[in-house]
């Protein structure tokens, strides 16, 4: 199948004359491009076309309405407070005809954004960087925290349901469709050990002791775009996992991967540790912003947040090593389960870390 970008990028409201197109981006999971406008008297205009991927969001309409949703939102609360939306968050194209997606011959669904010029996504964070990630997601939390999470579409269901979760891996076990279980016993006991936790976050949503808000739910580091002049987080990107869930998702999944001394696939776990300097950098940062619009509850629990995202990752990685590596790409055997390990190694790091993790929180609180 051909993709036509030159077709689906006509079909918005970018004006001027297309110059070229090209690959752009980290991205995994959509494929996305940035496409090059001359437009009269100025320098190129680019504009950040993308393919949505249906084989893992399928709902794509939905899928637009809640970043519509939430970038509208967002861009009115900016201009209220004399700031400049463009920079800040991202912007939709609308098609010709008004809407904020194309669907080509081919059945295939395409947006465009705004490009946020002179700003960069960093794949590796310093304290720096780290701690403007944090301002970052703590900004776009608290931006939203009046908005009505329950009326977002789940495009991703279940996700942070870490009971689900388990009850997944525990499959894997019982049906360990390809006879390696034997293999990673000690992991299998590792997670079977701290099944009581897997339900903590999940029982205190439904009995109202923590509020539903709206969450990224992919809040890595090349999430957040850094101003090149100021080195200031500006502007929320990725925004496809936007859905109803908890603040403590979002602090949780970026401490467990941005926090960690090694790769996520690190082989050599002597290299692979939790870092407490990172953890406070980015909870300053975060709480900058989000502490005021959060309940004493949530403010506690952040610790555990990270220990729990962290573990959730390490069961995923490990269901699927048992199940075959049908889920999460891999490029070397047993590549999964050296991803598990390095999550493992952290929640065990984390529950010896819980008492200094909650002193910082206090500190910066």
């Amino acid at each position: 199948m051909i993709y036509n970008q030159e077709r689906a990028v006509a079909a918005f409201q970018t004006g001027g004359e297309l110059i070229h197109i090209e690959r752009f981006g980290h991205g995994h999971i959509n494929d996305t491009y940035a496409a090059y406008f001359k437009h009269e008297f100025s320098r190129p205009v680019r504009f950040i076309l993308q393919r949505i991927n249906t084989n893992i969001f399928k709902n794509p309409p939905r899928l637009m309405e809640n970043i519509c949703g939430v970038t509208a939102h967002i861009a009115a609360k900016i201009r209220d407070e004399g700031g400049d939306p463009h920079r800040r968050v991202l912007n939709v194209v609308p098609t010709l005809g008004g809407g904020s997606f194309h669907i080509d011959e081919n059945g295939d669904y395409w947006r465009v954004y705004d490009f946020v010029d002179d700003s960069t996504s960093f794949q590796q964070a310093t304290p720096l960087l780290f701690e403007q990630s944090g301002a970052a997601f703590g900004q776009f939390m608290s931006m939203l925290s009046d908005y009505p999470a329950h009326s977002l579409y789940e495009s991703v269901p279940e996700f942070h349901n870490t009971r689900e979760r388990f009850r997944a891996f525990k499959d894997a076990v019982a049906h360990d469709a390809r006879g390696r279980a034997s293999g990673v016993r000690e992991e299998i006991g590792f997670a079977l050990s701290r099944e009581s936790d897997a339900g903590i976050l999940v029982d205190m949503l439904k009995a109202g002791d923590l509020p539903l808000r709206v969450t990224h739910n992919d809040t890595k580091l090349n999430n957040v775009l850094i101003d090149n002049e100021t080195g200031k987080g500006i502007c929320v990107i990725d925004l496809d996992t936007v859905m109803p869930g908890l603040s403590l998702y979002d602090f949780g999944d970026s401490i467990r991967f941005g926090a960690s001394t090694g790769a996520e696939d690190e082989r050599d776990l002597t290299k692979v540790s939790f870092s407490l300097e990172m953890f406070e950098a980015y909870a300053r940062g975060f709480l900058g912003h989000a502490c005021g619009n959060m309940s004493e509850t949530e403010l506690s629990m952040l610790p555990f947040a990270c220990k729990i995202m962290t573990f959730e990752c390490g069961i995923r990685f490990l269901a699927d090593h048992l199940n075959g590596d049908i889920y999460f790409k891999t490029s070397r055997p047993g590549h999964n389960l050296d991803r598990c390990r390095t999550q493992f190694k952290l929640v065990a790091d984390m529950e010896r870390e819980m008492e200094p993790m909650g002193e910082a929180i206090n500190r910066l609180i």
